[in-house]
Order: structure tokens, then sequence, then C-alpha cells
């Protein structure tokens, strides 16, 4: 891993600092705008401050317009790559195997996230309010549980798939009085702490201190934001790790592109920690390369369980 890692660092380097004159020949394909598709699951105006260094730093490397969808759920992005109206997009796992899914031809995963252990994956992690007195999912016996988004991976494949297997099933009224979608992570964590739900899942790097949301991931942008004190909830489960999603480039953008591209958000943690940790959802270490290889355990779990 961490010789991946490096390898991708050096590659980044390589390619901002050389000019990528390979590619300086008048014969170049062009693009005239860059489009980039940002997930749901926090509120709009977050996505889009969250993400403007680095949509200021594709305009000026790319020399074009740089422009950002940020769609309320997460099915947005997904059919704005399929319908080929975006070049760009990172994506949980599940999201980039529903487009695989739908056709392989469309984009490609480059890079993605490892955490600042080192590690190349999250955790879809079960939460409530402190003084509910719920402590495990035993405890959820009768109680409303809220995920996410049907389209995303920690916040419902995975835990729609090991839940059952730990012999509680998801079925409405059965151990859980209702399984029920909140529209998104920041909506699923605000409506568990303001007595919304009695519980819901949610996504972290699962390292460091539950008190600051742990290390990065949708606990860490809500406590950071102000928006809940996670001192007053507290984890009930949490999944096997899970890859962490890729960022994907639409496979027909010229190839100086993707390389330009890819080479900027390898390098972001090295050029720019505070442009990282806001891109990255908190404190990461870096990125490495992907590739679909890296998926197919998660296209094979999506396929069985929701069929595309």
């Amino acid at each position: 891993m961490f010789k991946k890692l490096v390898k991708t660092l050096l590659v980044a380097s390589f390619a901002i600092t050389s000019g990528l004159t390979a590619y300086a020949g008048g014969h170049a394909q062009k693009i005239t705008e860059f489009r980039v598709g940002i997930l749901g699951g926090e509120n709009q105006a977050d996505r889009l401050r969250r993400t403007k260094c680095f949509v200021d730093k594709a305009e000026a490397l790319l020399g074009v317009p740089t422009k950002v969808f940020a769609p309320a759920d997460y099915n947005g992005v997904i059919e704005g790559l399929i319908g080929g109206n975006l070049d760009m997009a990172w994506l949980g796992a599940s999201g980039y195997a529903k487009v695989y899914l739908a056709d392989p031809n469309i984009v490609e995963p480059v890079l993605s996230l490892v955490g600042k252990d080192g590690n190349f994956g999250y955790y879809a992690l079960g939460f409530a309010r402190k003084d509910s007195g719920i402590e495990n999912l035993a405890d959820m016996k009768g109680k409303q549980f809220a995920f996410g988004d049907p389209n995303s991976t920690s916040g419902y494949l995975i835990p729609s798939i090991e839940i059952p297997d730990l012999g509680y099933s998801m079925e409405p009224g059965e151990h859980f009085s209702d399984v029920v979608f909140s529209g998104g992570h920041e909506q699923t964590i605000v409506g568990v702490y303001n007595g919304d739900y009695d519980a819901g899942v949610s996504w972290s790097g699962g390292t460091g201190d539950w008190e600051d949301g742990y290390d990065y991931g949708a606990f860490r942008l809500a406590s950071d934001s102000g928006l809940v004190d996670m001192t007053e909830m507290v984890e009930i489960w949490r999944s096997k790790i899970i890859p962490e999603g890729p960022i994907v480039l639409r496979k027909t953008l010229p190839e100086k592109v993707k390389i330009q591209i890819t080479a900027l958000l390898a390098g972001l943690s090295s050029m720019d920690p505070e442009c990282a940790y806001s891109f990255g959802a908190g404190e990461i270490k870096g990125m490495i390369s992907v590739s679909h290889e890296d998926y197919e355990s998660i296209v094979a779990a999506r396929k069985a369980k929701i069929g595309g």
C-alpha cells in the first residue's frame, strides 16, 4: 500500500512539474469545459464550498471553466455519468458498480483516498443518541432505523448484507419497526441527533477520536460544521472494512486531461493540505491509484443484492 501511494505521488509530481510536454503538440483533443459531479448526502452549499479549492485549481490547470453539478441525491450524479453529461465524480463503490453495470465503457476509476492510518477503506457505522439507551443492534428491536440513499455503499448496500447476516432482518416490522431512507448521510446524522430516527447508519474512516467524528467522513463533516455534538451519540455497529470509493473520469476524455486531473488530485495532500482536508472530508494520508479490479467484489454484491 505504501509503495502504491508513493508511486502515485511520484507520478503526480512528474506530470505537474513536466508540464505534460508530451501532449504539447497541436493534435491533442480539446475540451471547452470540465464537468464535475458531487454526490448528495450533504447540503449543497457545503458540498460546493468544500470542492471550491479543487475547482479553482482544475480551471487554472486545464484553462477551461470547471462546472460543478451537485444534485440532491446519488442518482443525479450516477445518471449524469451514464448520460455523458459529467467528466468526473467521486463515487461510492456501489455508485461506481451501478455505472459499470449500466455500461462498463463509460468511466474508469483512477484514484481513491487513503485514510491517515494508511488503510484503503472505510466503515459503515451504526449510531444512536447516547440518551436513547441503545447500545447495539439487539437494542434496536421495535425501533426505526435510518439509512442514507439506496445507491450508497455504506448508507445501504453493505448494511443490507451484513446486518441480516448477524440475524437482524432488514424487513420493516420484523426486528426494526421501520427501515427508512433519510436522503443522505448528513440527513441521517442530523435526524438521529435531533431524535427524528432511533438510530442510523453513515460512513467514516473509523480511526481517531469519536468526539471529533473520527478522522474523516460524514461524521467528521457534521462535527466540523457544528451540526452535531458527537459526545451526545454512540456507535452501535460497525461493518467490515469497505473499499474506498473511486474518483472516476469519463473514458472518452482526452488523455492529456485525464493525466492532468489525476496528477492534480494525487498531489493535493502534499501541495495543499488544507484543500486536501476539505476535498477529502477530513484527515487523509493521500490518494492511491485504483482500477476496476479493486471494485469487482462490490460490483458482484450490488448485482446480487439490487440487480443493477
